[in-house]
């Protein structure tokens, strides 16, 4: 249908940005997909406006008219619009990507991180519809969070909050991503499945997941534990068998502090499907203080899948926090 006022959803990640015309069904339209320049953000800025300023013009031959820009983007993001800190994108620090991409398209903008803007995503148009309160919780590289409040994703006093994978696990724990030491992404994370993998496969305990890779243990990853698992092979289930663990104590955490009605899991680990997601149900209520008298909280996948950055981001200027 064309004649519509339509957003520009941006997913800005440390590999690729991508940009899409998002229709009011959360529907893509004319979408463009570059690499990211993560250590310029006078080239990450111009790499976004030429994006934005070629979807626009579809659009616009479409009869659509662009109205407003969201912007999602793995950083702490303050209600300003400005990406505080990126770690996966070193050139940014401290910048006002709202005010710079307002100034260069004469369009509204609006930024958040991007676990945030799957959150607003999700629950406009795909796992988490209908809920009033949820979490959403991103099960990839790292782990992301996005806490949904009232029928609204919660951003904190600063805009930092949710950022779920950052909570001190356990003190004596790995180092995470971040530097600090044992946080919850340090073991619930893809990167933690392949790390058990990998010290599995040293020790000798892994050898359907070590054939994966060849012989070679550095070489073991996390989708070598998928494949396997797949596969039927017991020593990869497992592996798998103490992620989940690891995954649920830390939802149970996050469930005896917000008494959510719905968990959506989504991230590159869904692809997984129940044969993950059916291990962190079951082990849920072990680490849940008076889980008998609870109702049962519905543990499901994320319905969006890799589109939910741009179709949230697109949301988020529907529905500014």
């Amino acid at each position: 249908m064309s004649g519509q006022l339509v957003a520009i959803g941006i997913d800005l990640g440390g590999t690729h940005t991508r940009v899409a015309v998002v229709g009011p069904d959360g529907a893509l339209r004319h979408e463009r997909r570059t690499r990211t320049p993560a250590h310029s953000l006078t080239d990450l800025m111009a790499t976004i406006s030429d994006s934005v300023a070629a979807v626009r013009a579809e659009a616009s031959a479409s009869g659509d008219e662009v109205d407003a820009v969201g912007i999602g983007i793995a950083a702490l993001v303050d209600p300003d619009g400005v990406a505080r800190y990126a770690p996966n994108l070193p050139g940014v620090k401290d910048a006002p990507l709202r005010a710079a991409l307002a100034d260069d398209t004469g369009l509204r903008v609006v930024v958040d991180n991007d676990a945030n803007v799957a959150a607003w995503g999700e629950l406009v148009h795909g796992a988490a519809r209908g809920t009033r309160n949820a979490l959403v919780i991103t099960l990839g590289t790292g782990i992301g969070g996005g806490i949904i409040i009232d029928g609204r994703v919660y951003r904190g006093a600063h805009g930092f909050a949710a950022e779920v994978g950052h909570w001190q696990y356990d003190p004596a724990g790995p180092a995470c991503a971040c530097g600090q030491a044992g946080h919850w992404e340090a073991h619930g994370s893809g990167t933690a499945l392949g790390r058990l993998a990998r010290e599995a496969a040293r020790r000798g305990d892994a050898p359907s997941v070590l054939a994966l890779a060849d012989g070679d243990p550095d070489r073991v990853t996390g989708f070598a534990v998928g494949d396997a698992a797949r596969a039927g092979a017991p020593d990869a289930l497992a592996l798998l068998d103490r992620y989940a663990d690891h995954v649920a104590i830390g939802c149970a955490g996050l469930m005896q502090v917000l008494d959510p009605e719905r968990i959506v899991v989504s991230g590159g680990l869904v692809a997984l499907g129940d044969l993950l997601l059916d291990r962190i149900r079951d082990r849920i209520p072990l680490h849940l203080a008076g889980h008998a008298f609870r109702p049962a909280v519905p543990v499901v996948a994320a319905e969006l899948g890799d589109a939910a950055g741009m179709v949230g981001a697109a949301v988020l200027t529907r529905h500014p926090s």
